[in-house]
């Protein structure tokens, strides 16, 4: 029935492109300048990236903190480690450049010297009052040493905060409008004013000013996300025309198929603001990948068409038959490539899904580009001259095929031997594979933003954010001295972790309240004992400045209280072992019938975003693979064939994952890309070489030995050529300052030569050595629909 209903379907496709070719110019034309006209909603993320669904516990937590305290990553941080800053015309300019930031409306409030308070008691009024450090502007070494022994002696609240004791390095935090830190705004105030008003002050004072914070890392790694699409684009384009016209020495072939992918790239923009969809760091490399994918496409067609010419040099007949002949394996081809990015629809994740359905889409649209835009555009031209046929007679091309046919018909025992002890020593490599859950790894290392992440590191323990969210159960219960004190024995716990920062919470704010009540002696910094509580609370209580400060720390029911601290760049192993540790305190300190707590923060969230993405990529591989299996089953009818199809695929997957693990390259949101990409690519080879070894088992009597070796010659030469078109133009992406995207670009291209080589060499072993089993006729009864047309049997 299905080949009734599809026998003659690429003959008449192929009538009606040609016969349509104006037509058909005219709408790619419209639809083309359509899609241009979507490129203006396109947008970059302004947002984090959150790898975890809506309804995810961890996810549904971090909403909650969000929710009672805001935005946890709106501070910019700004800081100098220099003797230089501690004179008179320097330090004043200091000041002077957070009163210029704190002026910005963007900006919340500011908190540095220049505007530092002090916790003073009124013992008059007895209540406490905040006095500014810095009265004016000082105008002698004298007094700039004064006040900074004070502040670094005196004033342990903040220190941790806005200096380093020991380095006596100052920080300014500018905390930025909660309702501008996921939108557009931030990035053009971070770029345009808070650079230019920094670059000024370092060109007046000779100062290296230090700046950092999730908003303004976010802005510049998406800087570097922008700056890249055109790189990345330019490289394909480049990488891919020369390794073209390499092989075909034709000008006119090489620009046909750059205006194809060309075309292909606009729709990709096109599609990507129709949808209005952010460009993330994902999304950034369907344009490059349209490239990369679709000039193999524009290889098999333009090659047949050459090959037809050099047969009958009939061009009518020629343009008819690449459409007819190469159409459905062509677009069979596709479908598995678009399917391998499409499996990434059914995770969870917002940032896969969207990226899944822009690239699958896309793929099918440049098979349609390719299909389309070649013949016709071959049709207005004359025929190939002499010279752009001469690449189908190379001898090194002949004495490569040459060579696999050879290892295939006198060295298979030898093919196997290989492929299993590389299947044992990759599977040694996947056990020591880890995983990565560091938001930062994948930035640009030469980038001067990540030097600043390390210094911040260094001098402060980081600036990821990990909030513990202490729910009392009871409103007004977070000042409770028994509150306090539990609070602050799980504050003793995070000091002693040396990748985090010290804690700031309502605690600290009691502590200094109790150093204020005793006049501002250092010593006191602690928290008042039982006796102390009653009447140094009640001061507090009667002190408008101090709730203000309280407002920070503590919810507006007095119930729920936060401890904000800061994690340094640790592995993931590490970073679960601190979770473990401080929950295991948790448990401890908090009984959970009085108390409900719980972590959460930016740094925590993307370490369980990472572990629920590698969970959920290994199910979209699955599904992948199950997919292909079933499509081979559709074509051939056979399992042994699914099996055969299958080992040539999968083997390159386990060997890159090996490598993965041997050389300490993490499974992380990037690289766990290359197994979907690279399966839905290399799965391209085997329908070419096993719908033309199809062909060959009809037209020769079912002989397999003579419709392999037919087989290996005839797609061969099609194979290699697309397979270094794929390895190259996925080598682009080395050049790229972000270590995810520099591994994805290796690994998938280390993935495609390898199965280039197994899908040349190892299947048709597999097919051989299978002769005897698979040779029975019942095994191969001719299936119901065939990949290949009727004129080519």
């Amino acid at each position: 029935m299905v080949a009734k209903l599809t026998k003659g379907f690429w003959p008449k496709t192929a009538n009606i492109i040609l016969r349509n070719r104006i037509l058909i110019l005219l709408l790619i034309t419209g639809f083309t300048i359509f899609m241009a006209m979507q490129w203006q909603y396109m947008r970059f993320s302004s947002s984090q990236t959150n790898l975890l669904p809506d309804d995810h516990p961890v996810n549904q937590q971090y909403q909650e903190f969000l929710k009672k305290f805001g935005e946890e990553g709106n501070a910019v941080v700004f800081a100098i480690r220099d003797t230089a800053l501690f004179t008179p015309d320097n330090f004043n300019r200091w000041n002077k450049l957070s009163k210029q930031l704190g002026a910005f409306p963007e900006v919340e409030f500011v908190v540095s010297t220049d505007n530092l308070q002090e916790l003073v008691k009124d013992n008059e009024k007895q209540e406490f009052k905040m006095q500014p450090l810095i009265s004016g502007e000082l105008t002698s070494q004298k007094q700039i040493d004064s006040i900074t022994g004070h502040l670094f002696k005196n004033l342990p609240f903040y220190e941790n905060l806005i200096f380093n004791k020991e380095s006596r390095t100052l920080r300014t935090i500018v905390y930025l409008d909660k309702d501008i830190v996921n939108t557009t705004v931030r990035k053009d105030f971070i770029l345009q004013d808070l650079n230019t008003v920094v670059k000024n002050f370092e060109k007046e004072t000779n100062l290296d000013v230090h700046i950092s914070g999730m908003p303004y890392v976010r802005t510049m790694n998406s800087q570097n996300i922008i700056d890249e699409i055109g790189k990345f684009i330019l490289a394909a384009l480049g990488v891919t025309s020369l390794i073209f016209f390499f092989f075909f020495r034709s000008v006119r072939a090489t620009f046909i198929s750059m205006c194809v992918v060309i075309i292909g790239v606009m729709w990709a923009f096109g599609l990507l603001g129709l949808l209005q969809y952010e460009i993330t760091v994902l999304t950034a490399l369907i344009p490059p990948l349209i490239i990369v994918i679709g000039i193999p496409n524009c290889i098999f067609l333009i090659n047949k068409y050459q090959q037809e010419v050099k047969k009958h040099g009939n061009q009518a007949l020629s343009l008819q038959r690449v459409i007819s002949k190469i159409g459905n394996a062509t677009l069979m081809t596709n479908i598995t490539t678009a399917s391998g990015f499409a499996t990434f629809i059914i995770t969870d994740s917002k940032l896969l899904k969207e990226f899944g359905i822009v690239a699958s889409i896309n793929i099918v649209g440049i098979f349609i580009l390719s299909l389309l835009i070649i013949p016709i555009v071959y049709s207005f031209m004359s025929l190939p001259k002499t010279k752009h046929l001469k690449h189908l007679n190379k001898k090194w091309i002949d004495a490569f095929v040459s060579w696999m046919e050879r290892i295939v018909r006198h060295r298979r025992i030898t093919v196997y031997i290989v492929s299993i002890a590389l299947l044992v020593l990759s599977i040694i490599g996947i056990y020591q594979i880890k995983i990565s859950g560091s938001p930062i790894e994948d930035m640009p290392k030469n980038a001067e933003f990540f030097h600043d992440i390390r210094f911040f590191e260094k001098e402060f323990k980081g600036i990821m954010p990990v909030e513990i969210v202490v729910d009392t159960k009871t409103p007004k219960g977070v000042l409770k001295p028994v509150t306090l004190k539990r609070m602050n024995q799980l504050s003793q716990v995070i000091d002693e972790i040396p990748e985090l920062s010290s804690p700031v919470s309502v605690v600290n704010l009691v502590k200094y309240s109790k150093q204020a009540f005793y006049n501002g002696i250092p010593k006191y910094y602690q928290l008042p004992t039982s006796q102390e509580n009653t009447f140094i609370m009640d001061v507090a209580r009667k002190s408008n400045d101090n709730s203000d400060l309280l407002e920070t720390f503590v919810d507006s029911t007095g119930q729920t209280a936060r401890i904000t601290t800061f994690m340094r760049d640790v592995t993931t192993s590490r970073m679960e072992q601190i979770e473990e540790r401080l929950l295991e305190n948790i448990a401890k300190i908090f009984p959970s019938e009085r108390y409900n707590v719980y972590m959460t923060g930016s740094a925590l969230l993307f370490l369980k975003g990472t572990k629920y993405l590698v969970k959920n990529l290994i199910m979209s591989l699955a599904l992948a693979i199950g997919l292909i299996a079933l499509f081979m089953a559709y074509l051939f009818r056979s399992f042994r064939m699914i099996i055969i199809s299958l080992i040539p695929n999968l083997l390159p997957l386990v060997i890159t994952a090996g490598i993965m693990g041997f050389v300490g390259v993490p499974i992380k949101p990037s690289t766990i890309l290359v197994f979907s990409i690279a399966f839905g690519i290399s799965v391209d080879d085997t329908i070419h070489f096993l719908a033309k070894y199809r062909q060959e088992l009809t037209a020769n009597k079912w002989r397999i030995e003579k419709s392999v070796y037919n087989a290996l010659r005839e797609t061969g030469v099609s194979m290699f050529y697309t397979s270094i078109v794929l390895f190259f133009g996925f080598s682009v992406f080395v050049i790229s300052n972000f270590g995810g995207t520099v591994a994805l670009g290796s690994l998938v291209s280390a993935t495609l030569l390898l199965a280039m080589l197994a899908n040349l060499i190892l299947l048709p072993s597999l097919l051989l050595s299978l002769e005897k089993s698979i040779a029975n006729k019942q095994t191969l009864k001719k299936p119901q629909i065939d990949i290949l047309p009727k004129e080519e049997k």
